[in-house]
């Protein structure tokens, strides 16, 4: 019974973002779970390589290279996953983009292409992927937040108030998709041993020993370290929980 709550055999995945990362370490846990899996990205190269990935560990994955930014480009994106995969059950909203600069140095063009990225992405993937889930009677949005969904930082503006905004508008979709039996939650990543990460170290003085410092497990996190949350809300096992934000940090978040 315990093994059945956490199998995803047949069932079918859009990761966006999913071709390297935190999106990828996603991807192949839910593929290792049985899942089929999309590949969603602007990168066609990486996409590439990521579906090889994922093939490899013998399950079916195709790439979408798709601006998840772009309305038409998502509902073309959908439909064709729809019709090559079969079916849509799953959707992690993982793409993301960081500009370093405080609020007074930060460009309007800037604050514009973080907020399209992480947050209205979100909302105009869920959006297109609802129909298909509520016709085939459920389904799972994992939105991908972060550390600064919680804090602020100096550095971070735009990041900070798209990853904020991730988790109410996870809140409101679990709100609204309950009755159609969608269940949606948000991960809070800490800080991740990723590209985006790296460039954070070298931009931000001093990052690499203060988080070491503060995080209780103490080692930065690997992108295999979100292959099981994400089983855990792809699947049956989490039917009863919708709406969270679940930091996955090593414990960072809960130190004083």
């Amino acid at each position: 019974m315990t093994t059945k709550l956490f199998d995803l055999k047949g069932k079918i995945a859009i990761v966006t973002g999913g071709n390297g990362g935190i999106g990828l370490g996603i991807a192949r846990g839910l593929a290792d779970a049985g899942a089929g899996i999309a590949i969603v990205g602007r990168n066609q190269a990486k996409s590439d390589a990521a579906v090889a990935d994922i093939k490899a560990r013998g399950a079916r994955a195709i790439s979408v290279a798709t601006d998840v930014s772009d309305k038409d480009a998502v509902s073309s994106m959908v439909e064709r996953v729809a019709r090559e995969l079969g079916r849509i059950d799953i959707l992690v909203n993982n793409a993301g983009i960081n500009i370093r600069k405080p609020p007074h140095v930060l460009e309007l063009a800037e604050w514009d292409s973080v907020i399209d990225t992480n947050l209205t992405s979100a909302f105009i993937c869920s959006k297109a992927v609802h129909p298909a889930m509520k016709a085939a009677g459920g389904g799972k949005i994992i939105n991908i937040g972060s550390m600064m969904s919680i804090f602020g930082a100096s550095f971070a503006p735009a990041y900070a108030a798209s990853k904020g905004g991730i988790v109410q508008f996870t809140r409101a979709c679990a709100s609204a998709w309950a009755s159609d039996n969608i269940q949606a939650n948000a991960i809070l990543p800490g800080w991740i041993d990723t590209d985006l990460t790296k460039r954070a170290r070298v931009e931000v003085d001093g990052l690499h020993d203060r988080v070491l410092a503060r995080t209780p497990a103490a080692r930065w996190g690997a992108i295999d370290d979100f292959a099981g949350i994400a089983v855990f809300l792809g699947s049956s096992a989490s039917d009863f929980v919708t709406g969270t934000a679940i930091p996955v940090d090593g414990g960072y978040s809960i130190m004083g």
